[in-house]
């Protein structure tokens, strides 16, 4: 039988325990669950450097008790010398660099959306800033184990990596990649982190912080400058929602891919699958999936260059006309362009009842590369996901990229608050559908639905191949059935990192908290 984590004072899911043990200790201290959050992505940025950095965006979604749920969108906007032209003239005129400067592009910001998250907090009843980011400066300065995760994908990634600007000096100490447990010390992050404690989260924006990455980027050949770091802050937003016989169902606005999540899920509702696990159920998810893919291709990005806005994705007549599509025995003829992204997910909910779902990015692991030796922080590659073609998501001053980020969190139809998310680019609306499918609809246990196997449509993670991916846990009868109908299956490992690192944190009515967490991923699902 599979446990979930389960308390009444507090609860946390993050892919590392560093980071989970963070947000423990100030749910322990009293702290919200939003301040708890913050504590944890501090530290995760530390502990679990290939997967995101203080240089990327965030996104949050907040339940206050007796709220309706609020959006923090922490998508930095593009460089104002960022223009085809200025591609062109530095000889890119298809394609945006993936990495180096000129793939740092985006103001990063996630620490402005911590800022936004913290103004839902009474300033009278708010920990002290520095107690927040102390487990984080602490990791930082004297050392975190390194994880398989992080060494696998080091030695991967690291031809693309070891001669961008910056990143030798942190992330390759004495000139080699850390290995699965050394000790990975970052003394120049440790004291961005007291800077940030000592002059606060606006000082990465307007103050000293801001000033030295601009010079750095500047000088490295990035568009960016000082003006585009004083310009930035997060915004407040109302989530996107769609109602589904399991109940309301709430993610985050456009750039991001949220629309897409929330289609998958009501597309499969009205297909009225009856039993997890079966050919219906994988599947119906899998033909929805394709659905709220090639309308998501042809038509997201920026909010304010879409020509329909997601709203109307998520109407009743829409939703019943993309469901009509979806043939019951056979496969859509599939690939289309994918996309990627490197990320980590987490929940958290206090006592008090307020519950957070939270994603922070770089996009490709490590982003851009380029890091700053002065501050020890990695610059998001998230632009080069723009393109340079007219269009939603065509490049532009102050323009904001399609994002794979997507928060989930959810009313269940019995009083329920369900948090709920993962990393994996493609994959993020895929394992969300699963987790929600398998707990919400079917009835499994939070942590079974977290474990249990999953599945890819799709590439990710620098994965070349366009196929539906099944972990081997699958049964053979079911993988036979679905190719048997027009699936192209491929068989990866068991508990892979192609299916994401997932979490979920639910409140239920009687005050309850339960967590769960991915056993693909290094973290820890704490509730006490």
């Amino acid at each position: 039988m599979l446990h979930s984590a389960t308390g009444r004072n507090g609860c946390i899911s993050a892919p590392h325990q560093a980071a989970a043990l963070a947000g423990r200790d100030i749910l322990a201290k009293g702290g919200t669950a939003i301040e708890a959050m913050v504590a944890a992505a501090a530290t995760i940025a530390v502990v679990y450097p290939h997967m995101n950095s203080i240089g990327g965006d965030g996104f949050w979604i907040v339940q206050e008790p007796g709220k309706s749920p609020v959006g923090i969108s922490a998508c930095g906007r593009a460089a104002e010398l960022a223009t085809p032209d200025f591609y062109a003239r530095n000889g890119f005129q298809d394609t945006i660099p993936a990495r180096g400067p000129l793939a740092a592009l985006t103001v990063p910001g996630t620490i402005s959306g911590w800022s936004r998250a913290l103004e839902l907090v009474p300033a009278a009843e708010r920990l002290p800033l520095g107690d927040l980011l102390a487990a984080a400066q602490a990791y930082a300065r004297d050392g975190v184990v390194v994880t398989g995760n992080q060494a696998d994908c080091m030695a991967a990634k690291l031809e693309g990596l070891k001669d961008v600007p910056g990143f030798e000096d942190t992330y390759l100490p004495g000139g080699r990649a850390p290995l699965a447990l050394d000790l990975f010390k970052q003394p120049a992050l440790a004291e961005t982190f007291s800077t940030l404690a000592s002059e606060g989260l606006d000082s990465y924006y307007r103050g000293s912080l801001a000033r030295t990455h601009a010079r750095f980027l500047e000088d490295s050949g990035s568009p960016l400058r000082l003006s585009d770091f004083e310009r930035f802050e997060a915004e407040f937003v109302e989530p996107l929602k769609v109602d589904t016989s399991a109940g309301t169902l709430f993610n985050m606005t456009p750039p991001t891919q949220g629309v897409a999540s929330l289609i998958i899920l009501a597309l499969f509702d009205r297909l009225k699958v009856k039993q997890a696990e079966g050919f219906d159920h994988i599947h119906g998810l899998v033909e929805a999936t394709k659905q709220a893919f090639i309308l998501r291709n042809e038509g997201l990005g920026d909010p304010e260059r879409m020509e329909t806005p997601a709203e109307d994705w998520l109407k009743s007549e829409t939703l019943d006309a993309l469901a009509a599509r979806i043939d019951r025995q056979r496969a859509l003829p599939w690939p289309h362009e994918a996309k990627q992204g490197d990320t980590i997910w987490m929940g958290a909910a206090d006592r008090n009842g307020c519950v957070v779902s939270f994603i922070q990015s770089i996009y490709w692991e490590f982003g851009s590369g380029l890091t700053c030796p002065r501050t020890g922080v990695v610059f998001q590659n998230r632009g080069a996901g723009f393109s340079l073609e007219p269009g939603p998501n065509e490049l532009g001053p102050f323009r904001r990229p399609f994002h794979t980020l997507n928060p989930a969190l959810a009313h269940l139809t019995d009083g329920r608050v369900m948090a709920y998310g993962t990393m994996g680019g493609e994959g993020q609306p895929q394992t969300q559908a699963a987790i929600f499918s398998r707990y919400a609809m079917f009835g499994q246990g939070l942590q079974e639905a977290v474990t249990a196997p999953r599945w890819l449509l799709g590439r990710t993670w620098g994965d070349a191949t366009t196929s539906l991916k099944l972990e081997s846990r699958f049964a053979t009868e079911l993988a036979q059935s679905l190719q048997s109908h027009g699936h192209d299956i491929e068989t990866i490992a068991p508990f892979s990192d192609l299916a994401g690192h997932a979490g979920a944190v639910v409140r239920h009515p009687d005050g309850t908290l339960e967590g769960a967490s991915d056993p693909r991923a290094d973290g820890a699902a704490i509730s006490f």
